[in-house]
């Protein structure tokens, strides 16, 4: 079940409301555990008992990190041993594949027969509760939040519904007061309602229209270089409003249930460096990859060179965290060495005009994207053959006939879109922005409900990761 589908808009969403405001306050992390349980055994029942599992697993290890002290000997092994449940989990379940075929390339090369796999099915959302509860354990052995001492709390924490599949990630420290005490209103029910309505109409009318021709350009074996700048520009914006567009709706669910979850998006794509871009892009996983990863490895407390190769290795462990792949491995080098050079031109002083910095950021952010879209190596020079005009030039027979007029309008609207912050700000006069506040989000609604009709539902592209 996904948030855009009619199962969730029309079924699942008043039960859960229905349950959860019927409900007495201080029992109202029962029906969100329970449903959002039941949310998750939607797709998989079997996994819901990982899900409930890795839940008791940490709970308890907290519990007695807690018993131990802030910063204890005892502590600090029950911490590594809360780590090494989890990341261990989420090794087996996300990289075994990996390894095999890995290992069964390098037996080909020898001449060796391949070893015997059945091949593992990765739980939707494991990466995610994965990682929260890496935040919540180091955070607690740190001394930077209380335990949880109700296992329907920490439960509720980890299930919540609306962040359980593809974030943002939430950390514990940022709603524990939120899950014994939170406020409701009809106000704040309001702006919720709003959030989650501008996050579906973004998915549905701009992500899921983009779809189809991202498809069939990554699809091409030899795409020519209008076909590959083509599809790597409309893969840049599908995957900008899907991920941006499932955060808003999370949020705004969240909202509604009087939880104030971090933003996870700040038009990216409008920043000027590439530093800018990830402190405005999946905010909520540069921030973890900050505070759990680069910080610990030194960050740049030990100078420059140490610096640099703290940022490639967080990127490329980053990259990695979302698929068991070659290409998110070179994804995260790709960023990681950027984020490196522009460390080192700073450095020296270097600067550039919003005007300059903007493209050529955009054209390293897209170049970036194709190894995050192509499904392997193979794929990815592919792409960038055509992208740099081996294939020819102009389109082939081969793309335009699968592409639809409105899919076309649709790239041009959202690259539109993406730049309208920028572009209108102060231009625009106050009657009209408080009318488009309430009446645009309102309004793609309920178009993005006639298009949910006539379509298939498609899945958020995060809910691979």
């Amino acid at each position: 079940m996904i948030f855009a589908s009619f199962e969730f808009l029309f079924l699942f969403l008043p039960t859960f409301f229905a349950a959860y405001f019927l409900t007495p306050a201080r029992l109202r992390n029962w029906p969100i555990l329970i449903l959002s349980w039941a949310f998750y055994a939607w797709w998989r029942v079997d996994f819901l008992a990982l899900l409930a599992g890795v839940t008791l697993f940490t709970y308890l290890v907290a519990r007695g990190m807690d018993a131990c002290g802030v910063r204890s000997r005892a502590g600090k092994r029950l911490l590594l041993l809360g780590l090494a449940g989890n990341l261990g989990v989420l090794a087996w379940f996300k990289y075994a594949n990996f390894g095999v075929e890995t290992l069964n390339a390098l037996r080909a090369g020898w001449g060796l027969a391949p070893m015997g796999w059945a091949e593992i099915l990765l739980p939707i959302g494991l990466s995610f509760y994965v990682l929260q509860s890496v935040s919540y354990l180091v955070d607690l052995y740190r001394g930077d939040v209380p335990v949880s001492r109700r296992f329907v709390d920490y439960a509720a924490y980890k299930a919540i519904f609306s962040q359980l599949i593809a974030g943002p990630i939430v950390r514990y420290a940022e709603i524990q007061q939120d899950l014994t005490s939170r406020t409701h209103g009809l106000a704040l029910f309001g702006l919720g309602a709003r959030r989650f309505m501008l996050g579906f109409a973004a998915k549905v009318l701009v992500a899921d229209t983009l779809a189809p021709m991202v498809e069939a350009a990554f699809g091409l074996p030899a795409p020519s270089l209008a076909e590959a700048w083509t599809g790597a520009v409309a893969y840049a914006l599908q995957l900008f409003f899907d991920f941006a567009g499932y955060s808003a709706m999370a949020i705004g669910l969240a909202l509604m249930c009087g939880f104030r979850f971090p933003e996870n998006f700040a038009h990216p794509y409008l920043a000027g460096s590439i530093q800018e871009f990830w402190q405005r892009w999946h905010m909520t996983l540069s921030r973890f990859l900050r505070d759990y990863l680069y910080i610990p490895l030194g960050g740049s407390r030990h100078g420059p060179v140490r610096t640099y190769v703290n940022l490639l290795a967080t990127m490329v462990i980053g990259g990695f965290w979302h698929g068991a792949n070659w290409t998110f491995l070179l994804w995260g080098a790709w960023h990681g060495g950027l984020l490196a050079l522009h460390r080192g031109w700073s450095r020296r002083g270097g600067r550039l005009p919003w005007l300059l910095a903007n493209p050529l950021l955009l054209l390293a952010v897209v170049i970036g994207w194709v190894t995050f879209r192509a499904p392997s190596i193979e794929a990815t020079w592919a792409m960038y053959r055509g992208m740099l005009g081996l294939n020819g030039a102009g389109f082939t027979d081969a793309l335009p006939w699968q592409v639809t007029p409105d899919q076309w309008w649709c790239l041009g609207i959202a690259g539109g879109l993406v730049y309208a912050p920028a572009l209108l700000r102060g231009r625009v006069p106050e009657a009209l922005v408080r009318v488009a506040w309430w009446g645009g989000p309102l309004l793609g609604f309920l178009v993005g409900i006639v298009a949910l009709y006539s379509r298939a539902a498609v899945p958020f592209l995060y809910f691979q990761f």
